[in-house]
């Protein structure tokens, strides 16, 4: 599993999916927030299943 997510791509998924947890929690939106959890994943992980499929690399 190559790395394809680079440093900035990263910062805004982390962001990104910590808004969308926190929103949950507040109770601003639904359960749908706790997907966030996804994007914090792939940048804990540095590697994207879609950007794969796409031939993207940000890094």
């Amino acid at each position: 599993m190559e790395q394809n997510v680079g440093g900035i791509d990263r910062v805004v998924r982390l962001i990104a999916g910590a808004a969308l947890i926190g929103l949950s929690v507040a109770g601003v939106i639904g359960w749908w927030g706790w997907l966030g959890v996804v994007p914090i994943l792939g940048a804990l992980v540095g590697w994207c299943p879609v950007y794969r499929l796409l031939g993207i690399k940000t890094n």
